[in-house]
């Protein structure tokens, strides 16, 4: 607080410009938890606070981290990759926490209200792609967004997605995840007038390789204004739809 209240001092007194405090804030220091370096100003940096990554962390590491960053202003925080014995740690803590199982994503704190320009479309090829599209609606809601969820529309009964051409058409970016070869990404590319972002998963037979078959076949895709991100990565499709969706004109 003795450096902020300095900063503030500079400027008042004209030795610094507003421009160059908001810089020196930016740059603000993190602060050592001995096992975690929390990171207080990423949402002045990059517009989005921190976000925990649940796996390979103990129950008791997530815990203190979400204490510690609702403590210090955090109205939102997002836990990704969270097991059940590491939501019933937290559950203990006391604070506002709320695990949803099928995208294994803990939340403190309640979801904000969208603020993006229109709606995100998340689309699955079959419901055992549900796990990671709901990692990345749950991060989307988190980030301020109004998602439309289309699940189990895979091109193996293609009039599914087709019964939903209105959504389709009217979203500002879609996440389209699917395993197996992957198709859905390139389908739904070739109907939308907006950035469409494709997730692998590593749902399929042993010929899809883990996720690698529907990684190749997305990135391979003919369809214009495909983006792909990595096998079974909800949070970071969710993520980028979300700064996608809160770009604004002018």
């Amino acid at each position: 607080m003795e450096s902020l209240k300095k900063l503030f001092e500079q400027v008042a007194a004209g030795s610094m410009t507003v421009d160059q405090a908001m810089l020196h804030y930016k740059m603000a220091p993190f602060e050592d938890l001995g096992f975690a370096k929390l990171d207080h100003h990423r949402a002045v940096r990059q517009g989005v606070a921190e976000v925990i990554y649940g796996a390979g962390k103990t129950p008791e590491q997530i815990a203190a981290i979400a204490q510690r960053l609702h403590q210090r202003g955090q109205q939102t925080v997002l836990v990704t990759r969270m097991s059940r014995e590491a939501a019933q740690v937290l559950e203990k803590t006391g604070l506002p926490f709320t695990y949803y199982e099928m995208g294994r994503v803990g939340i403190v704190g309640s979801l904000p209200q969208p603020d993006g320009v229109g709606n995100i479309v998340i689309a699955t090829g079959g419901t055992s792609d549900m796990a990671v599209a709901e990692e990345a609606a749950l991060t989307a809601q988190a980030l301020g967004n109004e998602v439309v969820r289309l699940y189990d529309v895979g091109v193996a009964g293609i009039h599914r997605l087709l019964a939903h051409s209105e959504e389709i058409m009217s979203a500002r970016v879609i996440i389209a995840i699917a395993g197996m070869e992957g198709a859905l990404a390139s389908v739904i590319g070739g109907l939308a007038d907006c950035p469409v972002i494709a997730v692998p998963t590593s749902v399929g037979y042993g010929a899809a390789f883990g996720g690698l078959a529907a990684l190749l076949s997305m990135l391979n895709s003919c369809a214009s204004g495909v983006s792909v991100v990595n096998i079974d990565n909800g949070f970071g499709a969710g993520y980028l739809a979300s700064m996608i969706n809160h770009l604004r004109e002018g």
